[in-house]
């Protein structure tokens, strides 16, 4: 049984080439000119990438709000912590291999050790980046960042919900990662599609397996139950906080199906992937297997080749949900 009614999603779901192509980076950049009209405690700083990571649509509003920092990602999280401790709200952005790629002790010290609310905005994240390459396709940030004491860390699904969650890190206390890609992801949630911090959704509704995604793979995963309809019952979870992660709606999904699987751009280790295992193996073991990158690095080529050689389309996710089962008890 579909829940893609009741989860408020678009009609045309399934037919992606109607869907509309946006970044999330875009729903980033709407937030925060949202939010600079809502609370003038809110600052925007970047590291010399403003358009790049949709920072110069608050530039353009609030000009005297903004801080470019140049390319210097350790100062962006220093002088970010500097407004914090001063009772402004910080949003700090940078392509994720840099930051939290480069500065992840800065992060770590300044606003982690001393619980100060900022929000690190980590943009060209994942392997969809493309012809950038290795060296600036960041697939560790997820795992390193959840390991700072306090942190939240966010994996918006597509335009409509990276601007809901910037939204909802204002009111958000300490420390939030939130993750962007650079690449045209299909946007599929509505307005009304529900968001809250803390809280996954279930957007297809399953009984022989569950499958946990966050980012570009949550589309990829509802493509795969699709697939499968008839065939397998699948359920399909967005998790779109990896932390605090919402073990209870996981768990209680993986009691109805006996097997998950997680779906991720990013490392399954101490990514998405390894957060669910952790989880699980507390609350209720299943068997899983993990679409992600597989204790690598990327390479060059376009967003499309990459996450296909890397096995993170829908057919992989398939091929996933086929092994986890032969497995299941």
């Amino acid at each position: 049984m579909s829940l893609v009614q009741s989860a408020n999603l678009v009609d045309n779901l399934f037919d992606r080439d109607s869907l509309e192509l946006s970044g999330t980076r875009d729903g980033y950049g709407k937030g925060l000119v949202e939010l600079g009209k809502r609370d003038e405690r809110v600052v925007v700083l970047c590291a010399d990438l403003t358009e790049s990571t949709r920072s110069n649509y608050f530039r353009d509003e609030f000009p005297e709000r903004f801080v470019q920092v140049g390319v210097a990602e350790q100062n962006l999280i220093t002088v970010g912590a500097g407004l914090a401790a001063a009772g402004k709200v910080p949003y700090m952005a940078s392509y994720a291999a840099f930051s939290p790629g480069r500065c992840w002790e800065q992060i770590r010290t300044t606003f982690g050790y001393n619980a100060l609310h900022g929000v690190v905005a980590g943009a060209h994240a994942g392997v969809s980046v493309g012809p950038d390459g290795a060296t600036h396709q960041a697939v560790e940030d997820i795992a390193t960042m959840r390991t700072i004491a306090g942190c939240t860390v966010l994996v918006p699904s597509d335009t409509r919900g990276a601007f809901k969650a910037t939204i909802a890190t204002l009111d958000t206390p300490q420390l939030v990662y939130i993750r962007f890609g650079r690449d045209k992801y299909p946007s599929f949630t509505t307005d009304e599609t529900p968001f809250e911090i803390g809280k996954a959704e279930v957007y297809y509704e399953g009984t022989d397996v569950t499958v946990v995604a966050c980012g570009p793979l949550v589309y990829e995963s509802l493509q795969a139950a699709k697939a499968l309809e008839g065939e397998i019952s699948v359920e399909v979870i967005d998790s779109s906080t990896i932390k605090p992660l919402d073990i209870n709606t996981i768990a209680t999904s993986a009691r109805k199906t006996g097997a998950v699987v997680t779906a991720e751009e990013a490392t399954v280790i101490g990514g998405l992937g390894g957060a669910v295992a952790e989880g699980l193996a507390r609350e209720y073991p299943v068997p899983m297997e993990f679409v992600g990158m597989q204790d690598t690095y990327g390479e060059s080529g376009t967003a499309d080749e990459i996450l296909t050689k890397y096995n993170m389309k829908s057919a992989d996710v398939v091929e996933a949900i086929r092994k986890v089962l032969k497995r299941k008890s």
